[in-house]
């Protein structure tokens, strides 16, 4: 099972990464739980996404650590948190494992999984897909349930007259991982 956070505040697309994700789980295969909480969401509040993603349905023949119980992912549990605002680390982080990764929108990037991807994004003519820039970043560590090609067969079922800018950003993002050394965090 694999648990993912996305995190960021109204308006940058973090349903639309979410549901981009479990449309690809679904797509492979996967069992998918998903919860949402928009808060303030139109007025730039914070948006959190909970995702949990597995072979195993919600109380299929599957060991315990492979079921769904909650579509709640605990604190201290996340295997990932995607933060597409700076400020979503420092507010969501929480709930990742001590082993987990936190891919982070930011334009100071001092870390291996910190990419500006607004800049990136901006620099492509399309400011509004800096979500799908980060996502193409995280998914090119190879640290999801699907490859980057999965990603593309489903943003083309749902990026409609966007799809030539939106996978443009994603490809960025993809490239942006490929020059980033990967340094697992210490327990």
């Amino acid at each position: 099972m694999q648990q993912i956070i996305v995190s960021g505040i109204g308006g940058q697309g973090v349903l639309f990464v979410t549901r981009l994700l479990a449309e690809t789980a679904l797509d492979r295969g996967y069992s998918v739980f998903i919860s949402e909480t928009h808060g303030m969401a139109q007025r730039g509040g914070n948006v959190i996404s909970h995702l949990k993603v597995s072979r195993c349905g919600a109380h299929g023949g599957c060991p315990p650590e492979s079921t769904f119980h909650s579509p709640l992912i605990r604190p201290g549990r996340a295997d990932i948190l995607l933060a597409l605002h700076p400020d979503a680390y420092r507010v969501h982080g929480y709930y990742l494992k001590p082993d987990g990764i936190a891919y982070v929108n930011s334009p100071s990037e001092n870390g291996p999984f910190i990419l500006d991807a607004g800049k990136i994004a901006e620099e492509l003519g399309t400011p509004v897909a800096s979500n799908l820039v980060l996502l193409g970043f995280a998914i090119g560590f190879d640290e999801f349930f699907c490859s980057r090609s999965d990603v593309e067969m489903v943003l083309a079922k749902f990026a409609g007259s966007r799809l030539e800018l939106s996978l443009k950003a994603f490809r960025a993002g993809c490239a942006e991982s490929g020059t980033r050394k990967h340094v697992p965090l210490s327990p």
